[in-house]
Order: structure tokens, then sequence, then C-alpha cells
């Protein structure tokens, strides 16, 4: 007899191995119709629920838990397997650090083409029965994995279509102490996010899901583990899009211009290196090739001394800026500052002052200044007369700006302040140079984010770090400048003690300040009683 041997199970008949396919179930206790009707009941009446199996909740806006999402552990174990096995690329920008996978949408492997289905299938109707929600079969899913110092900081994942959001952590024994929690933030009246309410701390096979709307801020927490590895899933339903209400513009900071002040000021406070007529040429020419530049041992040792010693003295008065969905802070309060203080923040306010940035920059900061469509013989009388103002020096420091890399595009402006159409029109109606300034302390934690209202405009940012003696760029609280639309840095202005940066703004440039991280803390091995650093910040208009 000459029969076929059957083909062994696993292998088809030319003897290839067939990949088995894998099957999976979510909770059968949330699918029970009992619970499934006092569910949607709750969704429909916003009131909280709560049952072993899944518990709802509204505050600060509606999110669900569904613990021991996946029936099996021999399923999730393969699932995680897969999922590490995936190519990572590192996610960074003003918002977040970490690490994601490809989209998940049409990865062939079993575990991940089992939970696609489950939950873009089974689970999506499940969502849309509870919620009344005509949720897409739309496929938008991917993997991320957060690891020491890795962050996703204050947004709303409003984007048009997002619908639901959804996370099923795989990570080992976690608690709070590792970081990585998912807050959730209250808003305010203008629907602004104000405070952290509550954290959901990650937990192997949970699932998590929340309504998308102009309320649902939230971020994830910064990773605190050495060794453990925060792994999720995450993706979004798709359905009709809600309606956002009108854009909230924040109360305009006040610009001012110079404070009458002659040019003694600069005597008893600048390094006369920067004084000399011939140095200011210098300056002027390498600041108009590049639009930057960095200015080291700007302030008389002196004077630098006293204003490191009133800051470390700690008689300030600080309060948190926000609201953090844009940025997150301390600034000082002016009215409260001791005297070498006040009168540090009143050099950057003068007349005298104005007069020099023009000098360094080109720029029409004060009337002395000579602009480039005057006659040339103009421009060398005002010159002349601007000269009068200065003291001519000897020493010669170094302007190159070594902690600085890249020049401003084509770019859009962003202060790190509020922002208004209305002040557009202001602006044309007044040619006369302003200025705006604050005194910052930067410490762990705290960030500036580039948002949807920011202000386009041509612009001179200038700041003068204090107390950042060992500070490094893996710290984060360096300054970077980006070309609209783009990730990719045009500079970076890392805290430098006693240096003055300049930098030039234009329409297509926007900036922020990276997330200060954990890594930070490391200063308090040389400097026990410092956190952070502090920063003279001013913006110069023309």
């Amino acid at each position: 007899m000459n029969r076929k041997r059957p083909a062994e199970p696993g292998f088809d008949r030319a003897g290839k191995k067939v990949k088995k396919e894998v099957m999976a179930k979510f909770s059968d206790a949330v699918t029970e119709e009992t619970l499934k009707k006092q569910v949607a009941e709750a969704w429909s009446r916003r009131t909280p629920f709560r049952h072993e199996a899944i518990v709802m909740d509204m505050d600060p806006f509606l999110h669900c838990v569904i613990p021991n999402f996946i029936q099996s552990q021999n399923f999730l174990e393969g699932l995680q397997k897969e999922l590490l096995n995936l190519d990572f690329h590192e996610k960074y920008n003003d918002l977040y650090k970490f690490q994601q996978s490809d989209d998940l949408k049409k990865r062939r492997e079993p575990h991940i083409c089992a939970l696609r289905k489950i939950l873009f299938e089974h689970f999506r109707s499940w969502i849309s029965d509870i919620s009344k929600i005509d949720l897409e079969s739309t496929i938008d899913m991917s993997c991320a994995k957060y690891e020491f110092s890795d962050a996703l900081l204050c947004h709303d994942d409003e984007l048009e279509g997002r619908r639901i959001a959804f996370i099923l952590y795989l990570v080992p024994p976690w608690d709070a102490s590792l970081g990585g929690t998912l807050d959730l933030f209250s808003v305010d009246e203008h629907f602004q996010p104000k405070q952290i309410v509550k954290s959901l701390i990650p937990s192997w096979n949970t699932l998590v899901f929340f309504e998308v709307s102009p309320v649902s801020f939230h971020q994830v927490s910064e990773v605190l583990s050495e060794e453990k590895s925060r792994l999720s899933i995450s993706g979004w339903f798709h359905g009709p899009s809600l309606t956002r209400p009108p854009t909230y513009f924040e109360p305009l900071i006040a610009r001012s211009p110079h404070i009458p002040q002659d040019h003694e000021i600069l005597y008893d406070w600048i390094n006369p290196t920067y004084l000399d007529m011939e140095y200011q040429a210098q300056i002027q020419e390498e600041f108009e090739e590049s639009s930057e530049i960095l200015l080291k041992e700007f302030l008389q040792p002196e004077k630098f001394a006293e204003v490191c010693e009133a800051l470390e003295r700690g008689h300030v008065e600080w309060s948190s800026r926000g609201p953090p969905n844009k940025r997150f802070y301390e600034k000082a309060e002016q009215s409260q500052l001791p005297d070498i203080l006040r009168d540090c923040m009143a050099l950057f306010h003068s007349e005298a002052m104005f007069l020099l940035l023009s000098n360094f920059t080109g720029l029409k900061l004060h009337f002395l200044a000579p602009s480039e469509d005057e006659p040339e013989d103009k421009k060398e009388r005002d010159g002349a007369s601007a000269a009068e103002n200065t003291e001519e020096g000897t020493s010669h420091s170094s302007s190159e700006p070594e902690n600085s890399r890249g020049a401003t595009s084509d770019s859009s402006l962003q202060s790190d302040g509020p922002t208004d159409p209305e002040e557009d029109e202001a602006k044309k109606e007044s040619s006369v140079p302003t200025c705006q300034g604050e005194l910052r302390h930067w410490k762990t934690g705290h960030y500036t984010l580039i948002h949807d209202n920011s202000k386009t405009e041509f612009a001179l940012d200038l700041l003068l770090y204090c107390g950042c003696e060992g500070w490094k760029p893996e710290y984060g609280g360096f300054t970077s400048y980006i070309a609209k639309g783009e990730d990719e840095e045009l500079l970076t202005v890392n805290p430098e003690n006693n240096s003055l940066a300049l930098v030039y703004r234009d329409r297509e440039t926007l900036k922020f300040v990276k997330h200060i991280n954990h890594r930070s803390l490391e200063q308090k091995k040389s400097f026990p009683n410092r956190t952070g650093f502090w920063d003279f910040s001013f913006v110069y208009y023309e």
C-alpha cells in the first residue's frame, strides 16, 4: 500500500511550519448583561460605578479601570514577548521622552493580531454599546516603553476623531515610588488644566480607558526606577468629533519701554570687556551671522556673587506659573525682591541696557541705534553717540557660544508667556521698543511647552543664568529652539553660570525649556542646600 502519510500537527503538506492562530478573550464579567447595563446607565448619568470587574469614575473626567482584562496569563506572556522583540524608536520633544514601537495596525505576530481583534472588534463593540458612541473600525494602537527619566507631560489627547483613549499595562510589580503613574488633572473655569487630582498606578493586565474631551488633561509622570520598564499598549477608538469650546487666550503679560537710567549702571554691573566699542562691533558681527551668541562672565564677579548669595539665602517669594499644558516653573514676586535682585532686574529694564543690546545685535532697541534703512553717515553719527555711553576695556573673554549650537531659522516665535491675536494690532500702533522679564527658579519637574496659541513675532531673548555649576545637559533645563512644525533642534542653550545668552527669534522659530528630570538631584551631592538653578529671562521687541 502506498498511502500518503498525514501531515504532522503544526506543519502544512509542504512541511512548512504553520503559525497557529492564537485566541484570547477579555473579561467575561464585564460582558455579563446585568453588569453591562449598570455600566451603561452610570455612563449615561455620569455617575461613579464600582464593581470588582470594573471601576468607573467621573472625577476629574470620565475614566474606567478594568483589572484582569485578558483572561489568559499564557496569552499575556506571549504578547509581552512579541512586543519586546519589536523595534522601538526614541520619541523626544518638548512634551515627551520615551520609546515607541511601529504602528501595530499591520503586525502579523499571532498574539498582537489576536489583541488587535479583541480591542478593535469585540471590545470596541462593547464600548459603543455602553457609551452610545458610534465608534469606527479605525485601528490606532502602538506599544510604548518608558524607562528611567522618561515622561509624557500634560496634554488632552484631542485630535480630530479621537473619542476613547485606552492603555493596557504589561508591567512588573509596580508602586507609586517607581513613578510612571497616569496623572489626571482638574480644570479651571476656562477649561485649562489646574492640578493633579488623581494618579493611577500601572498594574499588570489592567486596562484603563477614558473619554477624550476638551477637559481630559493627563500625563505619564516621570519613571523613577532604573531597573524596571513601564510597558504598555495604547491607542484610540475613533468616532464623531466633539464640539470644542472657544479657544481661551491668557491675559497678556505687560510690556514696558525702557526705564530712564544713564550708562553709569553699566559700569557698576557689567564686565568692562563688553563695554568696549570695538569688542561690541565684533559681537554684533558674530550675532548678525548666526542670530545668537553667548557672552561669558557677563556681570562683574562681585555683583554676580551678590546676586547668587541673595538667591541662595532664600528670601525670595516664589509663585508657580502654569497652566501645566503650557508651563510649570516658579516666578519671583518682584515687589518682594531683596535690593540686589531688584537692582539686577532694573539693569535689564534700563535705557542703557536697551542701547547696549542694540550695539550687540544691530537691532533697533533704542533711538540712538542706527537702523538698516538709514544713510551710512547717519549710522556713523549715531554710532558715535552710542559710544559715548560705553566705556572701553582692555581684558578679553570669549563670546563663543560653546554651550549653544545651531541658529534660528525662518521661524515662529513663541514666548513662554501668554498670547492674544489682538496684541498684533497693539504692536502695529507703537514703534517704541519694549521688554518683558521675570526672575525664574528651575528645579526637578519644571518645564515649558510649545502650545497651539504660541505667539509668532520677531523678538530678542535674553537669559542670564545663576547657580548652575555642574549642571549637565542630561538633567534637562536647557532652552531649545526649533523650526515651526519640526522636532529637530536648531539651537540649544545650556545653563552656564554668569553667561548671557542672546537669541533672535523670527516668525518660524519656537522655543521651550526641556523638562528637568530626576537625574538633576545629583546636584545635591556637590551643593546639598541647592535645588535647581535660576535665570533672569527677558524678551525685547523692536
